[in-house]
């Protein structure tokens, strides 16, 4: 299923076995478009009252029968062919296990909204971007984060707002409190460069899916083999298999394995097993193991299956 929208409009097209008898596709639409925060065409969209077109149908037969019909779990096919990435660094915690500058990114995004949709800064709209960019130690490819560099926070406001009041709150209501006070060293801290941002969402900018696969995953640190996340069942590798490579790569890191760990696997359209597993842990192995070893280890301890991961 994709997604694409522009000013009073979403779409929906794709493949689903799920019918329109058993699921209300536009009433979902609209719901989610409510829960984003898009309630009035002043804001970027009209969730009650824009167009919602629907192209959606089966999922075409000789795909299904080459991936899971008449097929036990276990044997289920990869739903399409690409490269998947997972990626796992202890760079500043030992649980998280993900990038410090793209989870105070996402932190930093999170708390814009919750203080939107609590009433706490009622001027902020649902359109918002962050960017952190954190200076780095590199020791033998382990990583130790010493400051941030950079903050910038692009925001939709509403139309009353001046920005000398959205650099301020946003300062004391949301940087201050998600970065630590140690991390913010000589911190040059941008907000709204554009000036004026008043208008925003599927107004401003069409959506489509897709578009933003490296904030879905982590932050320009791994690589990324294109496939989006959203709207794909489980048989779909670029999600599912994304999401076990994140897995085996966090448990090579959270074992002790490594400092860090980027996990490769490739798959064929209708084939169970993976094309190749590949480990690249940027020289920070321990106990003197190889990497040849560590995909050894991986081969052994996970199952790369969609079926499995399901």
């Amino acid at each position: 299923m994709e997604t694409a929208t522009k000013t009073g409009m979403i779409v929906l097209l794709g493949e689903t076995n799920v019918t329109k008898e058993q699921v209300n596709f536009e009433q979902i639409a609209r719901d989610v478009c409510r829960q984003v925060g898009y309630t009035g065409e002043d804001i970027g969209l009209d969730c009650a009252n824009c167009q919602v077109i629907t192209n959606i149908q089966a999922q075409d037969e000789n795909i299904a029968n080459s991936v899971h019909q008449n097929k036990e779990e276990s044997e289920f096919g990869a739903g399409d062919q690409g490269l998947m990435f997972g990626y796992a660094t202890n760079e500043w915690d030992e649980e998280t296990l993900h990038p410090y500058s793209h989870y105070l990114a996402n932190k930093l995004g999170e708390e814009m909204a919750i203080k939107r949709k609590n009433g706490t800064i009622p001027w902020l709209r649902p359109d918002c971007k962050t960017q952190v960019i954190v200076e780095y130690k590199n020791i033998g490819g382990k990583l130790v984060p010493l400051r941030v560099y950079n903050i910038l926070i692009s925001t939709q406001h509403d139309p009353s707002v001046d920005n000398e009041t959205i650099r301020q709150t946003l300062l004391e209501q949301v940087i201050e409190p998600v970065i630590p006070e140690h991390m913010l060293r000589e911190t040059y801290v941008v907000i709204n460069p554009s000036g004026k941002f008043d208008v925003g969402g599927p107004a401003a900018d069409a959506g489509l899916t897709g578009r933003k696969i490296i904030v879905d995953t982590y932050g320009g640190w791994a690589a990324h083999g294109g496939g989006a996340f959203s709207g794909k069942d489980p048989t779909k590798v670029d999600r599912s298999a994304a999401y076990y490579a994140r897995y085996v790569a966090k448990s090579l890191v959270a074992g002790g394995v490594c400092d860090r760990a980027l996990v490769q696997v490739s798959y064929a359209i209708g084939l169970a097993d993976p094309l190749s597993i590949h480990v690249d842990t940027y020289g920070t192995t321990k106990n003197g193991r190889t990497e040849a070893e560590i995909v050894r280890i991986v081969r052994n301890n996970f199952n790369f299956r969609p079926g499995k991961i399901i």
